[in-house]
């Protein structure tokens, strides 16, 4: 039987989708587990729910990949009581470890809401709420013959990427100055003696999440004893980064037939919606799950529609006549989520066991 480390699984699923740019309020990461434990196989689900605990054990899974966290609010007592401390108890019980996704997904541009785009082939695509404070700018300095050296490691551990562009840097030629104490093993020049050495001022951005690569691989290839270096914290919005996305249907579609296109592409009961408004549907945002908080930005956007989900009596005022407001339901929503994630880990670990959860975890039915 092939196994494979579990913290090894981890660092797969962190370049799916990096914790690091999961919302404040979420609990995504390994919820039940041993990051040393060797894992026999992957149960891919929508919701760790006890028969999908179930199925794992009867499956050979040992981990599972959910989307939705089922420890979201914190557990105080492992009674049995509720359909999450069953969950949790089953999974402990058969020693089979809970990840989970959620917004670290979320936020990834070829994550949840983009899934939507593509099941409703729109182009043009872009985030629709791009993410602030999630990126830094690497500055350091060394020797000009060795700057080409230092730059394809820094780049490799996920320095100098931007949007579709990597390799990015900038740099400016001066002159560097030291004095070496006793001790010292300089690069160049000797014991107590002043140095100048031609030196390279590098300029890199990264995202936070690569902030300990990057610096590992400074540290390890940069030629001086000592580095200097420094990381400032940017302001910018990173616009390949953030919750949902906008774009464009090829052909516009009359609302009513675009309503009933968006049911059957997202195989929902029924589809609550705002007023029509007589005009043609072109542009199109969409966020999946919970996404009341987005109609201002998918306005501001010029979208003609607005597809998410949970959204109450008060939210569709919002639409104001501006905009279209389509909730698919919170499942439906997310429904291509799953197999996009098996999808991911299936390329990543050849020859090894991801399964994809035949259990239908939507609590909402139809009538």
């Amino acid at each position: 039987m092939t196994t494979r480390p579990l913290h090894e699984i981890l660092d797969i699923l962190d370049e799916l989708a990096p914790l690091a740019y999961a919302e404040d309020f979420d609990n995504v990461g390994l919820l039940v587990g041993n990051q040393n434990q060797n894992i026999t196989g992957i149960l891919v689900t929508h919701d760790a729910l006890e028969n999908v605990v179930t199925e794992a054990v009867d499956k050979k899974c040992n981990l599972i990949v959910c989307f939705h966290p089922i420890i979201f609010s914190g557990l105080k007592k492992l009674t049995g009581k509720t359909y999450v401390e069953r969950a949790v108890i089953k999974a402990i019980k058969n020693d089979i470890a809970i990840y989970a996704v959620h917004t670290a997904l979320d936020n990834m541009p070829d994550g949840v809401s983009h899934t939507m785009c593509e099941a409703l082939g729109l182009s043009n695509t872009k985030v629709l709420i791009p993410k602030k404070n999630q990126l830094q700018k690497l500055v350091t300095y060394v020797p000009a013959a060795h700057k080409e050296n230092l730059l394809s490691h820094v780049y490799a551990a996920g320095a100098g990427h931007i949007g579709k562009y990597k390799d990015c840097s900038f740099s400016l030629s001066g002159n560097g100055t030291y004095t070496p104490l006793t001790g010292a093993q300089p690069h160049s020049g000797s014991v107590g003696q002043a140095s100048l050495e031609p030196e390279e001022q590098i300029h890199l951005i990264l995202g936070k999440h690569k902030q300990s690569a990057v610096l590992k691989a400074l540290f390890t290839h940069h030629p001086y004893e000592e580095v200097s270096y420094e990381i400032t914290n940017l302001e910018n919005e990173n616009q390949h980064l953030g919750l949902g996305m906008i774009g464009e249907l090829d052909k516009e579609q009359d609302e009513q037939a675009f309503l009933n296109h968006i049911k059957s592409v997202f195989k929902t009961g029924g589809v609550r919606h705002s007023a029509l408004l007589g005009k043609k549907i072109k542009k199109v945002a969409v966020l999946g799950g919970s996404g009341a908080f987005a109609i201002a930005a998918a306005k501001a956007q010029g979208a003609d529609v607005y597809i998410t989900a949970d959204l109450k009596y008060h939210d569709y005022y919002q639409a104001e006549n501006k905009i279209l407001l389509a909730d698919v339901g919170h499942f439906e929503s997310e429904r291509f989520t799953k197999s996009h994630i098996a999808r991911y880990l299936t390329k990543k670990l050849t020859n090894f066991a991801v399964i994809l959860s035949s259990k239908n975890t939507n609590p909402i039915n139809y009538s």
